[in-house]
């Protein structure tokens, strides 16, 4: 596999990691709900990487679409880099203008969305797929990180969007009229095992039906014609056929019939062969209506005229705004985001948008809800326009917060917040371990509180699992920690560092 070199790279392979916890915290004063909760349609407020990071404990592979519209790096788009990584290099970078006399401004967009793939990643279930818009500035560089990321036997599809209606007659070279959307799998389910990503079949349109006739009144309904030859030549599919009209015809030169002659007989018996209204034509097919109501396939080629427009998508916006200058210069349409939520989620999938912009997505989920279905989204936006949850990391998070966070990170599994037992300090059970966690958001506690010898006895009977024990310190020896299958782990540093 060819692997991409970039200025950066090194630093930011496994930036992922270190990216320091934030808690999500929901303000019930800008929720459209009275019970705010994680668990609901989510909009968050911070930078999308601390964002991503801090919703792992709760949503790690259980998002089933990621739909992602990043900076296309163009050069005009004054996108500025604020990943704080340990490299002094990097450190430069820190909060200035990416612009187009930057010659490190591919480095930096490729050092910005490595990490920020890795997490979202790790948020995708097993049979969750990514779609990514993006443009000929990064695209081809875009192709192999996330060969890298995801792997290149999950890509599925590089599909073009008719982005404009009108040609650029001023244009130097070419009118630019599409983009990409890039579609990679977690896991690709090409029928050979199970699991894996499954496309949905595309409702049909009024006007594909329309196709569909009934000239001979057939009782099986409406139908329309197919071609009966193919362009792979058999031998054994090479015969004559005598028309209603009694005329002999024989594929095309170079084609054969597409089915065996005693198949074909067959099909004509049971009135599945159509020789025209004066059965002297040659003879095709018969496809039944009812044959084909799933849906159709796909296609790598999104016109306008079926999901929008770049024009259709800022007419949408100003519905919203009466500005008339829009808050966003290249917003998406919503049927473009319904396409792909059409293709690649169920009735209950829960979606997410990790540079959310203009708010599509969530538009999108709605609409399509309104036809059938309860999916989820979840935004991560770092403007002003939209504030309905909050990402705080300047506070100290709950008990149960923390929990979530441990329990996950420790575990990797799912957190239940019924299992917790504060009082015993006890937040969970997995496959191997017992996880107990020693916290209050307080300074005070966390100066003065350590795992000792009376707490190690009060932890309870032991279950013959390892027994994971989160606390500020310790004043326990490797001895006692034994004695009581004890593994201590000292809580993250930055959730407890007193403050200055």
């Amino acid at each position: 596999m060819a692997v991409l070199n970039f200025k950066g790279k090194t630093f930011v392979q496994n930036h992922h990691l270190a990216v320091k916890y934030h808690q999500l915290v929901p303000q019930k004063d800008k929720s459209l709900t009275d019970k705010v909760s994680l668990n609901d349609n989510l909009i968050i407020h911070g930078d999308n990487l601390k964002a991503l990071k801090a919703l792992l404990p709760t949503y790690a592979g259980k998002i089933k679409c990621i739909y992602i519209d990043p900076p296309y790096n163009t050069g005009n788009e004054n996108w500025v880099y604020n990943d704080n990584v340990n490299s002094p290099m990097m450190q430069e970078w820190l909060g200035k203008v990416v612009d187009k006399e930057d010659f490190t401004r591919h480095d930096k967009w490729l050092c910005m969305m490595m990490p920020r793939l890795k997490l979202l990643r790790e948020l995708l279930r097993e049979d969750g797929v990514i779609f990514v818009s993006i443009d000929d500035n990064e695209q081809h560089r875009f192709r192999i990180l996330m060969d890298e990321v995801f792997g290149e036997e999950n890509f599925i599809a590089n599909i073009i969007w008719q982005k404009k209606y009108s040609p650029q007659n001023d244009a130097n070279y070419f009118s630019d009229m599409h983009d990409f959307i890039v579609v990679y799998a977690k896991k690709r389910n090409d029928g050979l095992e199970k699991g894996g990503w499954v496309r949905n079949l595309i409702p049909r349109t009024e006007e594909q039906n329309a196709r569909y006739k009934n000239p001979d009144n057939d009782p099986r309904g409406l139908w329309k014609s197919a071609d009966l030859s193919v362009k792979t030549y058999s031998e054994e599919y090479d015969y004559p056929i005598t028309t209603q009209s009694g005329r002999v015809v024989n594929p095309p030169k170079g084609r054969s019939w597409m089915t065996s002659e005693d198949n074909f007989n067959k099909l004509r018996s049971d009135n599945r062969i159509w020789f025209g209204k004066t059965g002297d034509n040659v003879p095709s097919l018969k496809i039944f209506l009812s044959e084909v109501q799933e849906g159709v396939v796909p296609l790598t080629l999104w016109l306008r005229t079926e999901v929008g427009d770049n024009e259709s998508a800022k007419k949408e916006i100003k519905e919203i705004f009466s500005e008339i200058q829009l808050p966003f210069d290249t917003p998406k349409p919503t049927s473009l985001i319904k396409r792909i939520l059409q293709i690649s989620t169920e009735k209950d999938s829960i979606i997410l948008d990790s540079f959310a912009g203009s708010g599509t997505t969530a538009n999108a989920v709605l609409e399509l809800n309104t036809e059938e279905g309860n999916r989820k989204f979840i935004l991560v936006e770092c403007e002003d326009y939209a504030d309905e949850s909050i990402l705080e990391g300047d506070k100290l998070p709950g008990y149960l917060e923390l929990a979530r966070y441990i329990f996950y990170t420790a575990t990797g599994e799912e957190f239940d917040p019924e299992k917790v037992d504060e009082k015993r300090n006890f937040i969970g059970e997995s496959k191997e371990y017992e996880v107990y966690l020693f916290y209050k958001p307080d300074i005070e506690y966390l100066r003065t509180t350590a795992l000792t010898l009376d707490r190690a006895k009060n932890l309870g009977e032991y279950k013959n699992k390892k027994r994971l024990v989160f606390a500020p310190s310790k004043y326990l020896d490797h001895d006692y920690l034994l004695e009581y299958r004890i593994d201590y782990c000292q809580l993250p540093f930055e959730i407890y560092k007193l403050k200055s």
